[in-house]
């Protein structure tokens, strides 16, 4: 596996090193380790049933992390959880915005439950719907917006707190190829420009732009960590497509890998 050197820990977004998972006797992730640099865009690609989403859920504390340790903006998601969540914002496969209120009463109240106050949440949310692009919709309600635009809000609601570390799993899922395009644009431009470190979790290849670093992750393990050409380079492909092919083949050809 080849891995990128950061040695201070305000470079790093989010630092997960040697975690493991078990539902029962099944093993959902084995000695996990990986690095999301700030101002990073970092594609978390596997599978469905790599074990994408348990990981998500172990960074977010909705599973609690009995081995190894997960850093974000360094601080211990167990050791300070309340320190590494005010770091992290997440945008989960699942939607999950009020569809009968409007952005703005979605983002207010959010922004309420982060401690700002009425005048104040409002104009945090009216800025953020300025910068996702809909801040014309403000007063439309959820249920009448576009599969690409409640994606917006939602990423707009887990800026709200202005958070270091963007978690995205599985976003574009259900989008066509445009909302899809346009997803993807905007959350680039928000590493560009706000300098977040992001983690981009997906199954599709075509989403890797030869910029991203890549974590390739396959039934619980890492297969390789690393930028866009070195892992053209270790497998000798030409195509990102041809070396997830060659490295999830093989690992497959392995014995006593980890259960899918």
């Amino acid at each position: 596996m080849n891995a990128a050197s950061h040695d201070h820990p305000a470079a790093r977004a989010l630092s997960i090193a040697d975690v493991s998972h078990a539902f029962g006797e099944r093993r959902a992730l084995a000695d996990v380790s990986l690095e999301v640099p700030a101002g990073s865009f970092t594609v978390l690609l596997g599978l469905n049933g790599a074990g994408k989403s348990t990981l998500f859920a172990l960074i977010t504390r909705l599973y609690d992390n009995v081995s190894g340790q997960i850093r974000v903006c360094g601080h211990d998601v167990r050791r300070a959880p309340s320190a590494a969540l005010r770091q992290m914002g997440v945008v989960f496969q699942s939607r999950a915005l009020d569809a009968d209120l409007s952005l703005l009463q979605n983002l207010a109240y959010h922004a309420a439950l982060h401690g700002f106050g009425f005048a104040a949440g409002r104009a945090r949310a009216m800025a953020l719907l300025d910068i996702v692009g809909l801040s014309d919709k403000a007063r439309e309600r959820v249920r009448a917006l576009s599969g690409g635009q409640a994606r917006r809000v939602e990423i707009a609601r887990a800026l709200l707190h202005d958070p270091r570390c963007l978690l995205l799993d599985e976003a574009t899922v259900g989008l066509d190829i445009g909302a899809r395009e346009g997803i993807i644009a905007l959350v680039r431009d928000l590493v560009a420009r706000r300098g977040l470190g992001v983690l981009w979790a997906t199954h599709l290849i075509d989403e890797i732009a030869p910029s991203d670093r890549i974590v390739l992750l396959h039934k619980g393990r890492v297969l390789y960590s690393g930028g866009h050409d070195g892992l053209l380079s270790e497998t000798g492909a030409t195509t990102i497509r041809d070396a997830f092919t060659a490295m999830t083949g093989a690992a497959d050809a392995k014995p006593g890998g980890a259960p899918a």
